[in-house]
């Protein structure tokens, strides 16, 4: 059994975050101890350690709890977990995208700049003013 600090030391999740888990339902509510401790068994364990890889890979937490679900339910398909591993890629693209828009714009923007003096025509601050400066909508 594991106290929630060693859990948190084990899975590097603060401790708040395992609490904020629990209320949500994708970790099971602990054991207590007589004197009101939460105590964590190696399943819960493993649950946090794939939770805390779930979000790291940037998977919601309905995701997370429809991916528990699946976990479950061995007799199901794991045509459903595909389906929001492919969705949770999509939308990583779609972020890795406008990041590459948002590259392109800064760099354009901060050569634009001379560097005189932000009393002569900033070409950074005026860009910022005036979103008609820019390239690319974003």
């Amino acid at each position: 059994m594991f106290s929630i600090g060693e859990l948190s030391k084990r899975t590097k999740v603060k401790v708040p975050t395992i609490r904020y888990y629990e209320e949500m339902g994708l970790l099971a509510e602990a054991e207590r101890t007589g004197g009101n401790q939460r105590r964590y068994d190696k399943a819960g364990l493993e649950r946090l350690s794939f939770i805390r890889h779930a979000r790291d890979l940037g998977f919601s937490i309905e995701a997370i709890l429809s991916l528990i679900e699946l976990q479950e339910h061995p007799d199901r398909s794991c045509q459903a977990a595909t389906e929001i591993a492919t969705s949770q890629l999509t939308d990583v693209r779609a972020k890795i995208k406008r990041l590459r828009a948002l590259e392109k714009e800064l760099v354009r923007m901060s050569k634009g700049c001379e560097g005189d003096g932000v009393a002569e025509d900033c070409y950074v601050l005026a860009s910022l003013a005036d979103h008609k400066l820019c390239n690319r909508q974003h």
